[in-house]
């Protein structure tokens, strides 16, 4: 019940010289398991080790659930302000961003219907420009996570390829599934389409972005030809930096074998790779067709 945690048995929310005091007070073995807990909470954003108060959870860690949960709500639910990203992703230089929407009408329309958010209401507005690459920038499941994160992202992107491939100007679409993306790039004639969207908020992260690559888009393209780099939100997750190196990659590998999805794989860490991986993607490029 509120107020009648055991400061004993709870983690600590609070600086450390209470909390040296709190495990002073403790018997040893106690002690040991909260400093063991600890030590794993700095590693992970699951909630491990959270306490007791009785057979319940402690009330700080049960409002610290709810504010989480409130949080992914409203980063699914609130809609994308698109002038104000507009704004944003026509500073990063790559060209006028067009914004384009899909056949569901709103967010609740969205949610209950993915099928329509995967297909285009119009494309008229979306010119074709024949580049290499091309952006979309869809909002999906976290229109927060597009706002936090897509210029920055899109800024790296831009340093790691542009010096080496033609770039459409972007895309912003709204009510967007990641299929959207390849009737959106069909439209642009791009070889390539980079899709950034807001991925499935959770309970620990409501701001993550994901990149989704695929290689010679056209409608129909299933989620097997489709190349997937997540968990974009830096500080905690993957940094703009590190996620553009690796969709370089992936679209290098994509050029090289013809194709992109469950046969193209990330060789940013080739020295990691094993001889089995080394092997399948010296085949798979064996086999390409020109």
């Amino acid at each position: 019940m509120p107020g009648t945690d055991d400061v004993a048995t709870r983690p600590d929310p609070v600086g450390p010289p209470l909390a040296d005091a709190v495990h002073a007070a403790l018997p040893p073995k106690s002690g040991e398991a909260q400093d063991f807990w600890r030590e794993l909470r700095g590693s992970t954003q699951a909630r491990i080790g959270l306490g007791r108060t009785g057979d319940a959870l402690p009330t700080t860690e049960v409002l610290a659930l709810r504010a989480a949960h409130a949080a992914a709500r409203d980063a699914v639910h609130l809609p994308l302000d698109v002038a104000s990203f507009t704004e944003q992703i026509a500073a990063v230089g790559l060209g006028a961003p067009v914004t384009v929407a899909s056949r569901a009408a709103d967010r609740a329309e969205y949610l209950r219907r993915p099928d329509l958010g995967r297909l285009p209401a119009d494309l008229t507005a979306v010119a074709a420009t024949g580049a290499d690459i091309g952006f979309v920038l869809a909002d999906g499941l976290s229109p927060l996570a597009l706002a936090d994160h897509a210029r920055g992202l899109l800024t790296a992107l831009a340093a790691e390829l542009g010096d080496r491939y033609t770039l459409a100007p972007p895309v912003i679409a709204t009510q967007a599934r990641v299929a959207l993306g390849d009737h959106i790039a069909a439209a642009m004639g791009v070889r390539t389409v980079l899709v950034l969207i807001g991925e499935r908020p959770g309970l620990s992260v409501a701001d993550s972005l994901g990149v989704y690559l695929t290689h010679l888009p056209r409608p129909g393209r299933a989620d097997a030809e489709r190349n997937c780099v997540s968990n974009i939100h830096p500080p905690d997750g993957l940094t703009y930096a590190d996620a553009a190196r690796v969709v370089a990659g992936l679209v290098a590998g994509a050029l090289a074998l013809g194709r992109s999805g469950v046969d193209l794989k990330d060789t940013s860490r080739a020295g990691n790779l094993s001889a089995a991986d080394t092997s399948t993607i010296a085949a798979a490029t064996d086999t390409e067709e020109h």
